[in-house]
């Protein structure tokens, strides 16, 4: 897995629109454990955990994008997956491996952008984000979207959770470059979310994380998507 650098060109000037979305912004982030917030909890995902008990996700070689803490990665490690972790800030990793080495797990853990990622080509049978996508910039979204479809081998499942237009800052893409932030994350529709997805995917599942799921996160706030890498043809 290596990282690489856009050339400068119309989408970094774009980038240099908007600010506070580096890595210092995320390390002061992690770095406060006592930070009110409802995802800094050790819990996985309400949807994610049900698909790996209901035999949905099989084991396999897994990358999660925008891992923060952990504790995605951590519960995919436990149920025998092979696990790679990417995250923008150094902060979040060490929290990260803390987790794993508490856990009795190991987890690959890289430093870098999601953006600037070359992963394996159809290297995972599983690509996994929770929380990162609704963090990128509308400029991004091709990128992102074409990071996740290289990594993703054929047949491989993409699983997402984002924030709703309910849990998101409202910002349509032309509010994002007038005030230049995303407004602490943007939100999806349904249909949005199946329109993103579509080029390369099928979309096998897409709804509300439920909320009051013991043992689980979920927000009613936040829209889970499960989708299948296919092929042309």
């Amino acid at each position: 897995m290596t990282f690489v650098r856009t050339p400068a060109d119309l989408l970094t000037l774009l980038d240099d629109l908007l600010t506070g979305q580096d890595g210092a912004r995320w390390d002061a982030f992690f770095a406060d454990r006592a930070r009110p917030c409802p995802f800094l909890v050790d819990l996985p995902d309400e949807n994610l955990a049900g698909w790996v008990e209901q035999g949905v996700l099989a084991p396999g070689r897994a990358l999660e994008l925008g891992c923060g803490h952990g504790r995605n990665a951590v519960h995919l490690a436990r149920h025998g997956w092979r696990v790679d972790a990417v995250d923008f800030s150094a902060t979040a990793l060490d929290r990260a491996r803390e987790s794993a080495a508490a856990a009795g797990v190991d987890v690959t853990l890289h430093h870098g952008s999601v953006l600037d990622l070359r992963p394996d080509e159809g290297g995972y049978d599983l690509v996994y984000d929770s929380g990162c996508f609704h963090h990128v910039a509308p400029h991004r979204r091709p990128q992102f979207v074409d990071v996740v479809r290289r990594a993703l081998a054929p047949g491989g499942r993409f699983g997402l959770v984002c924030f709703s237009p309910e849990g998101g800052s409202g910002l349509t893409d032309r509010e994002v470059y007038e005030r230049r932030t995303l407004g602490g994350g943007l939100g999806y529709s349904e249909d949005q979310l199946r329109a993103l997805w579509s080029d390369g995917f099928v979309v096998d599942e897409l709804r509300p994380l439920r909320a009051g799921v013991p043992g689980r996160f979920g927000e009613e706030f936040l829209n889970a998507l499960l989708a299948t890498r296919v092929t042309p043809g």
